[in-house]
């Protein structure tokens, strides 16, 4: 085992006192091609090109000498750190930190950061990552080789969103541009980058929040809000009172990365719920009315979601991939045309007995694990404790229990 390990973060500032000490006594230097290249990396030490770190690690490991792994930032921070320090390399690490590119990034954009959700993506995280960039206003995006700014733009489809793109930080090409999510994908971006993606309402308040990223006390206590909460006058449907949605939300399970289809949107009450969780989300409608009602009520509790104005099933095929659906109203032939997805989970309710059994034998036949259940709700005068109000539905949840979490 290496009888010393030092991890450096490089920012494209001079090194530190401690950095060029360690680096002096290195007998080996792990590291990528420009780091390799610095004048400070002893000419006879053994030089390792970082590509898989679990193979320099191993390789680390099993050098007798004193080591250093240079990396581009903050090594802690989404870096070499973690996988060093995992069990079966049994290295013990000193680290000598840099900024972050995420700290770097928002420097140059001459930004906050504290309210920004910070998220990996390469090509099996790319899809979430997405998620996340249409759910919240303000993210930063580690980005790799083909999960880059053109890919994010591609996947973004729909949504505007400003990008702060972030090339090569920190050495002599580096370049920030700033363009539109729809334009990026026509240029060609260097590697390593750094996306800062912006739209939408702002996620914090204007003197700052008291943690890191999304705050979670925004907005109302609850889960679920009152039914007059929504639908600005209107009568909510039959399929959106506040116990049913409480149960979907709760079979659903909506969280950070996931996109939620809330298909027959109504007064949006369910979507913006949804929202509140931390998941992206597509709200459609066939209704303008309700389009624009849910439009209103996601600007009232400050989320983020896309409307989608059009019938179900037909303006389903060119939406992304959903994580869970919850189906509103379209009946079986909506909820055939959403299993045909594969999404992990579907919520759907029925008026009738017949009707809940129609919808759960297409569920069975596409494979999901169906549960139903009739919910009741009777809602009470407390000054008289006489019932004012009596709610009845099916509720039933499909589950694809042997289909893995899309990443």
């Amino acid at each position: 085992m290496a009888d010393r390990v030092t991890v450096i973060g490089w920012d494209g500032s001079p090194l530190t006192e401690a950095a060029r000490s360690a680096l002096g006594a290195a007998t080996l230097v792990a590291g990528a091609a420009h780091h390799l290249a610095l004048p400070e990396v002893p000419p006879l030490a053994e030089r390792i090109r970082l590509g898989s770190v679990a193979l320099a690690a191993r390789r680390i490991a099993g050098h007798r000498g004193t080591a250093v792994v240079l990396a581009d930032g903050d090594p802690g921070f989404f870096g070499v750190v973690r996988t060093l320090r995992a069990p079966e390399f049994g290295l013990e690490v000193e680290v000598v930190p840099g900024v972050s590119s995420v700290a770097a990034a928002f420097a140059r954009a001459g930004m906050p950061w504290d309210d920004a959700q910070v998220v990996v993506a390469h090509p099996r995280t790319l899809r979430r990552a997405v998620n996340v960039c249409r759910a919240h206003a303000k993210v930063a995006v580690l980005t790799s080789p083909g999960a880059g700014p053109a890919e994010l733009g591609l996947l973004l489809a729909g949504v505007h969103r400003t990008f702060v793109i972030c090339e090569e930080l920190g050495t002599e090409r580096e370049q920030v541009s700033v363009v539109t999510s729809d334009n990026a994908p026509d240029h060609t971006w260097r590697d390593p980058n750094v996306v800062i993606v912006i739209g939408g309402p702002a996620s914090a308040a204007e003197d700052g929040g008291w943690t890191a990223g999304r705050d979670p006390g925004t907005g109302p206590r609850g889960w679920v809000q009152p039914d007059e909460a929504y639908g600005e006058g209107a009568a909510l449907g039959e399929g959106e009172t506040e116990l049913l949605r409480a149960a979907q939300l709760a079979r659903l399970g909506p969280r950070v990365g996931d996109l939620v289809w809330d298909i027959g949107c109504g007064s949006g009450a369910f979507a913006v719920e949804a929202a509140r969780a931390g998941a992206a989300v597509i709200a459609v409608d066939r209704d303008p009315a309700a389009c624009a009602r849910t439009d209103a009520a996601a600007r009232r509790y400050g989320v983020q979601l896309q409307v989608v104005h059009g019938s179900a099933p037909h303006v389903l095929e060119d939406l992304p991939e959903p994580d869970v659906v919850r189906v509103g109203g379209g009946g079986a032939a909506v909820v055939s045309a959403v299993a045909d997805r594969r999404p992990q989970r579907i919520v759907a309710h029925a008026a009738t007995r017949d009707a809940a059994e129609l919808v759960g034998r297409d569920l069975t036949e596409h494979g999901y694990r169906v549960e139903c259940a009739l919910l009741q709700s009777v809602e009470l005068d407390t000054r008289a404790w006489r019932e004012t109000e009596r709610n009845v539905a099916f509720l039933l949840s499909g589950v694809l229990s042997d289909r893995p979490v899309i990443r």
